[in-house]
């Protein structure tokens, strides 16, 4: 299975003519893709960056900032339903996702794991996030019945 690049989200202008990031792609698509850019190795050092490692979700073209010189706030990202509301204004929301349900998140990790043990645990949680939301019923919008 080889990687293709995660749909950009699309940029929604406001009424002043200011631009406003909405990130509309489908949660479970861009989870689905997050997983196979893991598995596929694409948090492992690059040649020419390999003085460093590679950041979950900032380092993937899952996140909206990914290889964009003008960064985007990051309120309208799909995996802001993930973070604690007291987390939700910091610089980088997404590493205070809890992974685990001790509350191990990306922050902590970076702090005491190894990037295997960081791998390890985001893979899981997306798994189980995938999964979670795969046995959710569909949402779908009520029908009416015709009146008679």
């Amino acid at each position: 299975m080889s990687i293709t690049a995660s749909p950009e989200p699309t940029v929604q202008t406001v009424q002043n003519g200011e631009r406003m990031p909405k990130d509309d792609r489908n949660l479970l698509d861009v989870l689905k893709f997050e997983l196979e850019f893991l598995e596929q190795g694409g948090y492992g050092r690059l040649p020419r960056e390999a003085w460093r490692a590679r950041f979950i979700f900032e380092d993937s073209p899952t996140c909206m900032n990914f290889n964009s010189k003008d960064r985007e706030p990051c309120d309208e990202c799909l995996l802001m339903q993930f973070v604690p509301e007291s987390a939700r204004k910091t610089q980088t929301p997404c590493i205070h996702i809890p992974l685990s349900p001790g509350g191990e998140t990306l922050e902590s990790l970076y702090r005491t794991g190894t990037q295997l043990e960081i791998e390890e645990s985001l893979g899981a949680w997306l798994r189980s996030t995938i999964h979670r939301l795969e046995a959710e019923p569909a949402k779908q919008p009520a029908i009416a019945s015709p009146v008679r």
